[in-house]
C-alpha cells in the first residue's frame, strides 16, 4: 500500500507549489487525511502545548480516569466493549464564543497558552481552506465564507489522553467514526501512536511526525464537494505500554446556521450525464442533533436523513446565494 501522505508546506512558497498541491490534491480524494510539517505554528509553541496538557492530566484527570474506570468494572472485562471509550476528556470551545476562562483546574499558564494555540490553529485552518478552494477551482474563500453562517464558524479543541489500558483488544481508545464538521487539525503525541483510518478496507496506522499537525476532512467537506473529497472513518486504538497517547483535535466547524450544501461550481463542471447533486442541503446544527445520537454509526444514513428534511431547509433560509 502507498504511504501515508506527509506534505512539506514550506514548498508551497518555491518552485514545488504545483507538485505540493497536486499532493494535497490526492490525499483530499484518495485519503481524507494527510500530515503537515513546515505548518508555520512554531515548534516551541509546539513543545510546551504537550508538556502543559500532559501536566494538566497527570495533576487533575488520571485519578479520576482510574477511579472511573475502577467503578465501571473495565479494567476486569471479558468481552469486547463496544460502548465506551477508553480516553480522557475535555473540549475548550474558541469561537463563536471561548469558555477557556470558565474550564475548571486549568492552571493560567495553561489557560494563555491554549488562547494563542487556538488562534494559531484558527489561522492554518483557514490557510487550508483556501488551499482546498485552489485546488477545487471555487473562489478563494468560498469555504471560509459557507463555514461562517451569519456570526462565525463553530472552533473548539478536543483535548484528549488515552491511558495504558489493560485490555486494548476488547476495549478502542476512540471507537470508529467520521468527524461531522469542516476540517480538522490534529497535533498528537509523536512517541506513541494509535490513530488509525480505514483506507481500501484496510486499517492504516497516521505516524506519529514530531511537531506536525494531522488534518482529516469532515462530513460538511464531502457534502460541500459533492463527494469528490470524502470524509473518512478513522479510530483509536489502545496502548497497553507507556504513560499513554496525548491528542489535540482542533475542529474548524461550520457556524450553527450555516447552510450546507454542493458548491455549484463542482456540479457545474461535470458531464451532463454526470451531473448530479447527490448530497442535501441542510442546516449545519441540524446535521449535529442527528450526529450527536449516531456518531459511530455509518455517515450515508445521517445523509439520507438529511435530504428528508430539505422542505424543510428550503422554507426556513429561502433561496440561497451561491457566490
Amino acid at each position: 500500500m502507498e504511504s501515508f501522505p506527509i506534505i512539506n508546506l514550506k514548498k508551497l512558497n518555491g518552485e514545488e507549489r504545483g507538485i505540493t498541491m497536486e499532493k494535497i490534491k490526492d490525499a483530499c480524494e484518495n485519503w481524507g487525511f494527510f500530515e503537515c510539517v513546515n505548518h508555520g505554528i512554531s515548534h516551541e509553541l509546539l513543545d510546551k502545548v504537550e508538556k502543559m496538557t500532559k501536566e494538566h492530566y497527570k495533576k487533575c484527570m488520571e485519578e479520576r480516569f482510574k477511579e472511573s474506570i475502577k467503578n465501571r468494572g473495565l479494567d476486569s472485562v471479558r468481552s469486547e466493549v463496544n460502548d465506551v471509550d477508553w480516553e480522557s476528556t475535555f473540549y475548550l470551545k474558541h469561537l463563536p464564543v471561548s469558555n477557556i476562562s470558565d474550564v475548571p483546574d486549568l492552571e493560567d499558564d495553561y489557560r494563555t497558552l491554549m488562547k494563542e494555540f487556538a488562534r494559531e490553529i484558527e489561522k492554518l485552518s483557514e490557510e487550508l481552506l483556501d488551499l482546498l478552494c485552489e485546488n477545487l477551482g471555487l473562489e478563494k474563500g468560498y469555504l471560509k465564507k459557507v463555514f461562517y453562517g451569519s456570526k462565525s464558524p463553530t472552533f473548539g479543541t478536543k483535548v484528549s489522553n488515552y491511558p495504558p489500558c489493560p485490555k486494548p483488544d476488547l476495549i478502542k481508545g476512540l471507537r470508529a467514526h467520521t468527524d461531522a464538521g469542516g476540517i480538522i487539525l490534529l497535533f498528537q503525541d509523536d512517541k506513541v501512536s494509535g490513530l488509525q483510518l480505514l483506507k481500501d478496507g484496510e486499517w492504516v496506522d497516521v505516524p506519529p511526525v514530531k511537531h506536525s499537525i494531522v488534518v482529516n476532512l469532515g462530513d460538511q467537506l464531502e457534502v460541500i464537494t459533492n463527494g469528490k473529497y470524502k470524509s473518512v472513518e478513522h479510530r483509536v486504538i489502545s496502548q497497553t505500554d507507556g504513560e499513554g497517547r496525548m491528542s489535540l483535535a482542533s475542529f474548524y466547524n461550520p457556524g450553527s446556521d450555516s447552510v450546507i450544501f454542493p458548491a455549484p461550481e463542482l456540479i457545474g463542471k461535470e458531464s451532463e450525464k454526470e451531473k448530479k447533486e447527490n448530497y442535501p442541503k441542510f442546516v449545519f446544527e441540524d446535521y449535529m442533533k442527528l450526529y450527536s445520537a449516531v456518531k459511530f454509526q455509518a455517515k450515508e444514513p445521517r445523509f439520507e436523513a438529511m435530504k428528508a428534511m430539505e422542505t424543510t431547509v428550503a422554507n426556513k433560509v429561502g433561496p440561497l446565494a451561491t457566490a
